[in-house]
């Protein structure tokens, strides 16, 4: 895992001292070894942690022995040593034992047609001398960020935008858009970006950047067509033994390390089974796992996870984190590239720090849900597809009499923010519906505060609408799930993993994202996955003779923070500080924040989250605009 960078200029020569602000602003991602290397119209530079073939020899840039390409990487490729067999039986010589040499030989033996073969995680870029061609990738699942934007001589990229931007022809303005999606979800989806101008390589995607042609951006796996074509299986049986011997391959490829390696174990299903399989094939002894948890009683999962360690017999550290929260949350939100405010990016962070004290590489069970319909969504879903012809006028009394009866709480998720929600969507098409779900503001919200009304004509709702038009023919619960791992999974979930670890130069492994296990679960019957109220059937089915009965069924918990607790104490005067007193105010009326900051001190509603984003948003711009004044001293 590491931190990758480059520029390449047709029109001119290309800029070393630019590139080595880029990657020295990110050391926590390398902390072992940084460089950058010149080829002639391409610059590139590598900040390393050491994971496979520590040796300095292993150390990026990397020609090839005879320079006819040269890589920077970022990630881990899992079926390396198969590879490299098949290389060697092709004529290649290795001078190396790391991964990232066994990417550039199959380039060299292979051309683009090289990512099929790779099973892993990965952004990387490699120059060929020999074509005068730059080639980008980015991993099936985007496990691996990639930031980059084009200009009329060429294309500069990095891993991470904090990075990009100490680049002097990065854009710095910020994009509306962006600010509208982030008010909606809470963050920034791969479509956009808070940077004008900037863009995302999207997963499973290359860019081909030749002299004299419009650089070309191709997807090289797509996900829709293992949800439209299933697979049809002659047992349920025969699938479930299959699920195990996935979860096996993967598990048995992500634990290699010439560094020391753990888990994240919280008790649950999925980060259980990823145990399971390490204990399984390490040795119980030899399995280090690592857990957090909270005195707000409700949040707390070492229980759960101690118990779990206790059946499987691993090594489990933990502990129970207070954390300063006004002293912390400015660093924490500072480790995201955009506007985020998943609140489970405090436990992470925190779980991240703790892990590293001991471990260089940590496996992850993130992935479970949505590949099997683990969500309370989905639920919802499925109640929506039952009540979707109750007429409106009922709906709306059914919310009335929620809103004026039903008391509110502060409780992980709640079950009165989810019934208000639901009834909310209710009323909506399905698609319309599912956004709804995971919205924070709806768009009369948005309205009444937003300074510049003109942003409202655009609709983040349509990137949704998009990924439901390439799954159109499938059950609605394959939609669903099509659409989480498409928008929530990557821009959320695998963001706020990649960069809580990389501040603190953690490497972390999602073994259910392995691209095998992904393609099986969209391949599977939607009965399979939610079986009436049993969300992740097949999962837990094939864990049956692995964990505790109890443990599987149980209620799921989740891995949020107490935000609405500690935003009405703790976090009050820092986050009215966070989002009345800086720039936020002036894209939001600073009226309707002061009216949902009482309301939410009162009990009249749970704004938790929502004051939790806008306090995360005006922190970000508060960095942003600092970094601005900065550049242009």
């Amino acid at each position: 895992m590491c931190g990758i960078a480059g520029e390449l200029n047709w029109g001119g020569s290309v800029d070393p001292v630019a590139m080595e602000k880029v990657i020295s602003a990110m050391v926590h991602r390398g902390p072992d070894a940084g460089s950058i290397k010149q080829c002639g119209k391409v610059v590139l530079g590598h900040r390393r942690l050491s994971v496979i073939d520590t040796r300095a020899v292993s150390n990026q840039p990397m020609f090839d022995r005879d320079g006819l390409a040269c890589i920077v990487f970022n990630g881990e490729i899992y079926n390396h040593g198969q590879l490299r067999q098949e290389l060697v039986a092709r004529g290649a010589e290795f001078l190396t034992n790391s991964d990232t040499e066994v990417i550039l030989q199959a380039y060299l033996h292979w051309d683009v047609e090289c990512l099929a073969k790779f099973v892993g995680m990965f952004a990387f870029a490699i120059w060929d001398v020999r074509k005068q061609r730059l080639f980008i990738a980015r991993d099936r699942m985007g496990e691996k960020p990639l930031y980059f934007f084009e200009n009329e001589y060429g294309v500069v990229f990095a891993s991470e935008l904090k990075a990009l931007m100490q680049h002097p022809y990065c854009p710095q303005a910020v994009d509306p858009r962006a600010i509208s999606q982030f008010l909606s979800l809470n963050y920034v989806l791969t479509d956009c970006c808070i940077i004008q101008g900037v863009k995302k390589l999207a997963p499973a995607h290359y860019i081909l950047a030749d002299h004299s042609k419009p650089i070309v951006i191709k997807e090289y796996w797509a996900l829709n067509e293992f949800f439209n074509h299933k697979q049809e299986w002659s047992s349920y049986k025969l699938a479930q033994d299959r699920l195990n011997e996935l979860i096996s391959q993967s598990v048995s490829g992500q634990i290699v390390a010439d560094v020391p390696l753990g888990a994240f174990l919280s008790g649950g299903v999925d980060s259980s089974t990823i145990v399971y399989g390490m204990a399984k094939l390490a040795g119980s002894n030899r399995t280090k796992t690592y857990s957090i948890g909270f005195n707000e009683h409700s949040y707390n999962e070492l229980p759960e996870a101690q118990s779990m360690a206790d059946y499987l017999g691993v090594g489990l550290d933990s502990k129970v984190i207070a954390p300063h929260i006004c002293d912390n949350l400015p660093a924490i939100t500072s480790a995201y590239d955009e506007p985020f405010a998943d609140s489970s990016m405090i436990p992470t962070y925190f779980l991240c720090q703790f892990a590293r004290q001991n471990v260089t590489v940590s496996l992850s069970g993130d992935g479970g849900d949505e590949l099997f319909l683990g969500y309370e969504t989905y639920m919802a879903d499925k109640l929506h597809n039952v009540f979707s012809g109750v007429p409106n006028f009922i709906i709306q009394a059914m919310r009335g009499i929620v809103n004026a009866h039903l008391p509110v709480t502060f409780h992980k998720v709640s079950f009165d923010y989810k019934l208000r929600q639901f009834l909310a969507g209710l009323a909506l098409p399905f698609e319309r519906a599912h956004y709804h779900w995971r919205t924070i503001f709806s768009d009369a919200e948005k309205r009444a505060f937003l300074n510049d009304p003109s942003i409202m004509e655009y609709d983040p709702a349509e990137s949704f609408l998009q990924k439901f038009s390439e799954v159109s023919n499938c059950h609605f619960l394959d939609q669903a799930s099509y659409v989480d791992m498409k928008t929530w999974l990557v821009d959320d979930i695998l963001i706020k993993l990649d960069q809580a670890a990389m501040a603190h130069s953690l490497e972390t492994r999602v073994p259910f994202l392995d691209h095998r296990i992904v393609e099986f679960a969209a391949g599977l019957p939607v009965s399979w996955k939610l079986n009436r109220g049993n969300k992740k059937a097949i999962l837990k089915s094939s864990q049956e003779g692995n964990l505790p009965h109890d443990l599987l069924y149980r209620k799921k918990k989740g891995f949020n923070a107490p935000v609405s607790h500690w935003l009405s104490k703790d976090l009050a005067a820092l986050g009215k500080s966070a989002t009345l007193d800086t720039p936020l105010t002036e894209w939001l009326n600073g009226a309707v924040i002061e009216s949902l900051w009482r309301d939410h001190e009162n009990k009249v509603s749970d704004n938790g989250l929502k004051l939790y984003g806008l306090v995360c948003l005006g922190l970000w711009l508060q960095k942003h605009y600092e970094h601005i004044n900065r550049k242009s001293t």
